[in-house]
This record gives C-alpha cells, sequence and structure tokens, in this order.
C-alpha cells in the first residue's frame, strides 16, 4: 500500500509512477522510488523489490552508507566481517513538492535515521520527449548536512569490498532471459564498463535501451557501477575509491539524465539521444 504517487506524463501519455510515500519494512531503508517505469510503447524497464534483492526500488537515489547509517536497504558490508544484518537502517521521509506537473516535480526530502535527520534533499526529475520512440527522464538530486558534525558517504568499496562502490544515483532495470548488452562510446561489456567513467553509457535489453549520462562535470566524474549478469542495474558511484565527505551545511550535487527508448540502440544512436536530452 501506498499513500500518495505522482504520474509522470510524456506527449500525454504516462511512462512513470512516484511513489512517496511506500509502506516497507524498515529492513528495506524505505525511500520514495519511481515504478513501473515505461517506454513509450508501453515496455517496463524497471523492477521492484525482485527477488534477487528485495531491497531494489525501481528508479531513485539509495545510499549504503551515511555515517554508518543504511540508506540502500538489506545487509551493511562490514570491513572484514563481510555482509552483516545490522539495526541501522534509515529512511528518506517526502515532506512535500515544492512543484507538481505532469511532466515533472521538486521534491524536498528528509534522510533519518537513529540521531534524527542526517541529510535533507531536494530532488528534481522531469521527464522530456525525444523522439516518437524515446524520451528522458532527467533526476538532480542535492544533499545538504543539517546537522553540526561533519557527514561522510561510504560504500562496501570503501569499507572493504572491492568493485562494490554502489550508492547514489541507481537504476534497477527490467530482467529477462538474458542478460542485456552494456556498451559505452569507446567500449563494451560488465568487465569493461563497470568501474569505469564515461559521458555516457548504454543498457539494451530485448526491445529497449536505457542510456546513463552524468550531465553535471562532477557527476561525470564518478566511475559508473554496472551489473548485467547477476541482475540488471546501474547506478553512478558517490564513493568510489574513498568516502564522500559532506561537512555541516554543505551540500553535494548530482544529475544523471536516462534516454528511455524503444528498441536496441547502436552507439550512433545512443550518442545522439543523449546530445539532445542533455542540455548544455
Amino acid at each position: 500500500m501506498t499513500t500518495d504517487t505522482a504520474v509522470l506524463r510524456v506527449a500525454g501519455r504516462p511512462v512513470g509512477r512516484y511513489v512517496t510515500r511506500p509502506e516497507l519494512p524498515t529492513r528495506l531503508s524505505p525511500r520514495p522510488y519511481l515504478h513501473p517505469v515505461t517506454t513509450l510503447a508501453g515496455t517496463a524497464v524497471t523492477e521492484l523489490g525482485p527477488a534477487d534483492h528485495a531491497h531494489h526500488l525501481g528508479v531513485g537515489v539509495a545510499v549504503p552508507d551515511v555515517e554508518g547509517y543504511n540508506f540502500w536497504g538489506g545487509r551493511t558490508f562490514v570491513r572484514d566481517q563481510g555482509p552483516t544484518e545490522l539495526d541501522n537502517h534509515g529512511s528518506q521521509r517526502h515532506s512535500a513538492f515544492q512543484l507538481r506537473d505532469p511532466d515533472g516535480f521538486v521534491e524536498e526530502l528528509r534522510w533519518v535515521a537513529a540521531p534524527g535527520e542526517l541529510l535533507r534533499e531536494r530532488r528534481t526529475v522531469a521527464a522530456t520527449e525525444l523522439t516518437d520512440s524515446a524520451w528522458a527522464l532527467d533526476l538532480t538530486f542535492s544533499l545538504t548536512n543539517v546537522t553540526p558534525h561533519p557527514l561522510s558517504i561510504g560504500s562496501p568499496a570503501t569499507n572493504g569490498r572491492p568493485g562494490a562502490a554502489y550508492g547514489g544515483f541507481f537504476w534497477r532495470a527490467r530482467k529477462e532471459s538474458g542478460a542485456p548488452d552494456v556498451f559505452t562510446a569507446g567500449t563494451e561489456g560488465e568487465a569493461q564498463v563497470h568501474g569505469r567513467r564515461a559521458d555516457w553509457l548504454a543498457l539494451a535489453g530485448s526491445t529497449w535501451t536505457l542510456v546513463f549520462a552524468g550531465a553535471t562535470g562532477q557527476t561525470r566524474r564518478d566511475p559508473w557501477f554496472v551489473r548485467t549478469e547477476e541482475y540488471p542495474g546501474v547506478g553512478s558511484s558517490l564513493a568510489h575509491d574513498e568516502r564522500l565527505p559532506i561537512p555541516p551545511g554543505d551540500t553535494v550535487v548530482r544529475r544523471v539524465v536516462t534516454v528511455v527508448a524503444d528498441g536496441r540502440l547502436d552507439r550512433d544512436a545512443a550518442a545522439s539521444l543523449v546530445r539532445k536530452a542533455v542540455s548544455p
């Protein structure tokens, strides 16, 4: 059950459902999410609470370690111990919509854990038509440290698990019988793309393609977190090599634009749509 939702539309067609107050167990780090997100032809390209990772919630912002508190869901990776069940889960709480239109919204959220409110977020989401078979989801999040103390964002990678630098923007994609293809302008395959920087990255399924692009210089400096074989998911890593500090009153801002297209795009088509979707 949910208590509030917003429907995103492109040219009058529904392409996404945003759930602001999901009723979820604490262990899943309850937070707003977009699901289902669809192509213009109606193909769903997200998953919610799949059997392999119940805490994967469509499209949203999730961080496994904010000063030791889990805003990702599931187990916490503990150095020299591994994934561990801890009573450390936080939640992202919808405060208000500052703006709410059919094609987007501006939302205020509070990131709350045992000590109280740690971060305040402003999230801006906009849906834009690109062609008759592709549209773009533009998501910006700004995280402000509202405590009087320094905070830092970490990941399993910064806590001792190589290759697991997830945390930040994350898109859990549609799982099909075969793994999707993944490629950038210069390389392809999970092993070559994961953990590396690229201006854009495409995930191509059976009848759909998602093209992710960092839309600011700072966002483009964050490496991509990519999974295709175990499950299909793409994220932008806030804490890849080291923890990301947020002094009191400071704000971290990231912007990711995702092209949602029908069909399997090649490199040229993906690059062309990204240029159209990401304004200078």
